[in-house]
């Protein structure tokens, strides 16, 4: 029976909370809908839907899974029980590998199949007897349990190996070994699968390898797969040398076979052996205890309240900054070296620092890209400006938990492999620009939830004494993610340590330990880390010390118009709380400029002083002031000139020409800071007739005549991993009203063409006929349009094609699976 089938048969059976159970932990099963059980069963096998359930289960689970997979073939329905598995899994016993097994049942990973042939049980013994969904082979991977191929797959998949594996044998036979000599690849294969079926067998052969041979085969315990150079090198028993290195030696004897020129697999039956005839060696039901240090409560709180502190003054310098000078794009997308360094030094912190401020500041909403200038600015009238301090904060922190861009990853190589310093590298684009398409990770929020979800487990575990909290590093959250998930083990690992300081950074990790805030938020209570926020973080200060230096000193971290008003005045120097502002010429010209006066800024720093105002500071305002503006310079797109002085003080009056903000400078010129292609539409417009003396240089930009909206706060909602129960329960209601059809020649009802079910189906059949090299019968489109049955031999499915065998023609050719109705099994595929 096809597996599909079976499966199918099985859900059927279930209970209503059984169902229930199995659209909580598969939410993408009903996502959409599905007709019947049949398409449920179908959805459920797919390839896609089997990788999304794997991601899910914890280590243990997935050696249970393995282990079937390695004791199992669908193709021939020989299914294994637990006692069978737990021979193979050292240190599982029979109850836990059987809860396991129900659990993958539950999962729909797995589904109860007959006994194998031939198979006894006890008397008095109910077995319960597995097989794992079709589509398992193909996800799991080459490699399941870290195990190789075996020498008969290792034959039919690589043509130089199957070339040379019976001379070997034969080289190996006539050196005295205990194996049979062979007249094919395949009988070849066989032979040395059988001299290496046992751990006392290679041990034998073994006994006389080279020196370091234990410790090279000890690095392929847990990979099958390893690197070495010169793998196809010429290796024989018949002319070894007495110094023979180890990987010659084992060549030659076939313990390693060469993939290529650089790599070379260890056998599936060597691996075994090598466990001792196990497939898993090291099984836990419980996670690994991480060692962890240990830190002061209060020093973990100082440090992330100072953390959050730093941020939010870092943020409203960098507003303050892309206000005053919009940062630019590259024509390749994101902000370049030169635009990041100009920010880097406006902030006073390293350029990877600044970058990571720019990416949580466009993830948050607080700067904007403009498409008419191709240019971050920040966004009129912005809520979080007017924010309290904690609300600030938590604003932040709702947008970089939702958002799928990954801060860290500035200035890394889009690789992802770690070489030289970014700030050495030269502009190649080999690595992530700021603001940039790269540093995109749909996976992000799934990440960081999982991230502050084993944050807070460790934390409860080393269930540290009062007044201690543990200190957690990337080691032990990568320890804890890698028994939990292992399948998503690549993807915390790329970005586990960058998480790890983007949560440093927004206070959720203080000294290295989890702070109460970062608890409250792992825990979903944003509410409560508010609270905690608003008790214990320090309220801005609205005061500096004005000292004769010409340098006022903040005592502390300063309210954000404070900072914004102090900056246009002065130039910041160092960093911190701490924060020293210097006056100068240029400084107080550049508040000048910005439209105040002497006597506005000296009653300014009055007003914020906690100091009186020294007299080189104050005559330092008056005197630039004295100086500044004798000549004035101003900005100008365009110019309206006539001799007519009535006519342009006319136009200047009319209610038309009020967009383009006329300015007269002279009787008989008027200036505005419109194009002069677009002021002279205008002008057209109102009846006019001008002409333009001089175009503009350059392509005519479109003017955006209404400003961009403000900022939305952001919301925080966990990812969703359970269904609705409203679409659970409109689900089962479609499933539980399925009317049973009438049987189709198979016994089974008949399948609708071109339905979830009809793919599914098809493609399981053409990949048991590829393992088992039988005919299938298609009925395909041809060129005219015309459905057309063919018997044909399926030799492989990939990218959405089918390369097939036509026996009769004796061609090998490629067909669109798309341009298939459907396949039927011929001959021995036949049930």
């Amino acid at each position: 029976m096809s597996l599909i089938r079976a499966l199918s048969k099985e859900l059927q059976a279930r209970s209503d909370d059984s169902l229930r159970a199995l659209f909580s932990a598969r939410p993408d099963l009903i996502s959409p809908g599905v007709p019947d059980f049949a398409a449920l069963a179908a959805r459920a096998s797919g390839r896609v839907s089997v990788q999304r359930a794997l991601e899910r289960l914890n280590r243990p689970e997935m050696q249970v899974l393995e282990t079937l997979h390695l004791c199992t073939n669908t193709d021939t329905g020989h299914s294994a029980s637990a006692p069978m598995l737990k021979k193979l899994i050292n240190g599982a016993t029979l109850g836990s590998i059987e809860k396991m097994l129900h659990s993958l049942q539950e999962l729909a990973l797995v589904h109860r199949a007959e006994p194998p042939h031939g198979a006894a049980p006890a008397a008095g013994t109910k077995l319960r007897y597995y097989l794992p969904v079709g589509s398992l082979k193909d996800v799991i991977g080459i490699y399941p349990a870290g195990l190789g191929r075996s020498y008969t797959e290792l034959v039919r998949l690589q043509p130089a190996f199957a070339q040379r594996v019976v001379q070997l044998v034969g080289e190996l036979h006539r050196n005295g070994a205990a194996i049979s000599p062979a007249a094919t690849p395949m009988e070849a294969a066989l032979s040395l699968q059988h001299w290496t079926a046992t751990p006392e067998s290679l041990r034998q052969i073994l006994a006389g390898a080279p020196e370091r041979t234990t410790a090279l085969l000890a690095r392929f315990g847990n990979w099958a797969m390893g690197a070495v150079p010169q793998a196809q090198r010429r290796a024989s028993v018949l002319h070894e040398a007495a110094d023979v290195g180890p990987v010659d030696w084992l060549l030659a004897r076939g313990l390693l076979v060469p993939l290529d020129a650089a790599h070379v697999e260890l056998p599936h039956s060597v691996g075994v052996s090598l466990r001792g005839g196990l497939v898993i060696e090291k099984f836990a039901l419980t996670p690994p205890v991480p060692r962890l240090g240990s830190t002061s409560a209060a020093l973990r709180r100082n440090a992330a309240l100072g953390a959050i502190a730093e941020t939010l003054r870092l943020v409203g310098e960098l507003l303050y900054a892309v206000r005053e000078q919009p940062l630019v794009t590259l024509r390749s997308g994101g902000v370049g070296v030169r635009e990041l360094k100009r920010l880097a030094d406006a902030l006073r912190v390293e350029m990877h620092d600044a970058g990571v401020l720019a990416e949580l500041c466009a993830l948050s909403g607080l700067i904007r890209l403009d498409v008419d200038s191709s240019a971050w600015v920040q966004p009129p009238q912005l809520e979080w400006l007017a924010l309290p301090r904690q609300e600030q904060w938590l604003w932040l922190v709702n947008a970089w938990l939702a958002s799928e861009r990954a801060p860290s990853l500035v200035g890394q190589p889009v690789s992802g492999q770690a070489t030289v310093p970014a700030l050495h590298r030269g502009a190649t684009g080999s690595t992530v620009n700021a603001l940039s398409a790269e540093a995109q990770r749909p996976d992000a929020p799934v990440v960081r939830k999982r991230i502050l979800e084993i944050l807070a487990e460790l934390t409860e575990e080393a269930a540290a004494p009062d007044g201690r909290a543990p200190v957690l590093d990337a080691a032990a959250v990568l320890e804890r993610a890698d028994w939990a998930q292992p399948r998503m083990a690549r993807r915390f690992s790329s970005l586990i340590r960058g998480v790890l300081a983007e949560a440093e950074m927004l206070g959720l990790i203080g000294s290295g330990a989890l702070s109460q805030i970062g608890a409250a938020i792992a825990a979903e209570q944003p509410d409560e880390a508010m609270g905690i926020l608003g008790e214990h973080l320090p309220a801005a200060l609205n005061h500096v010390l004005l000292q004769a230096d010409l340098t006022a000193v903040a005592p502390g971290y300063l309210a954000p118009e404070l900072t914004e008003k102090l900056l246009t005045m002065a130039d910041a120097e160092g960093q911190g709380p701490a924060t020293i502002y210097r006056f100068s010429v240029s400084s107080v010209r550049r508040a000048l400029d910005a439209g105040q006066d002497a006597q506005a800024m000296l009653d300014f720093l009055g007003l914020h002083s906690a100091t009186a105002i020294p007299q080189p500071l104050k005559y330092l305002v008056e005197d630039t002031a004295a100086r500044h503006a004798r000549l004035r310079v101003g900005t100008a797109a365009s110019f309206i000139q006539s001799d007519d002085e009535t006519a342009l003080l006319e136009l200047l009056n009319t209610s038309g020409a009020a967009g383009l903000a006329l300015v007269r400078i002279a009787p008989t010129v008027l200036i505005t800071h419109a194009g002069a292609r677009e002021t002279a539409q205008v002008l057209r417009n109102l009846g006019l007739s001008p002409a333009v003396e001089e175009s503009e240089a350059g392509g005519i930009r479109l003017r955006r005549t209404t400003a961009a909206t403000g900022s939305v706060r952001p919301v925080y909602s966990a990812p969703r991993t359970a269904p609705p129960e409203a679409d659970v329960d409109a689900q089962l209601a479609v499933l539980r009203s399925e009317r049973p059809s009438a049987g189709g020649t198979d016994g089974h009802p008949p399948v609708a063409p071109g339905s979830e079910e009809a793919t599914q189906l098809g493609l399981e059949t053409l990949q048991k006929a590829i393992r088992l090299k039988q005919r299938v019968v298609m009925n395909v489109v041809d060129s005219m349009g015309n459905a057309v049955r063919e018997t044909v031999v399926p030799v492989a499915v990939n990218g959405g094609r089918v390369r097939v065998f036509d026996p009769d023609k004796e061609t090998e050719r490629v067909l669109s699976i798309h341009r298939i109705i459907d396949v039927e099994a011929a001959e021995e595929l036949l049930q």
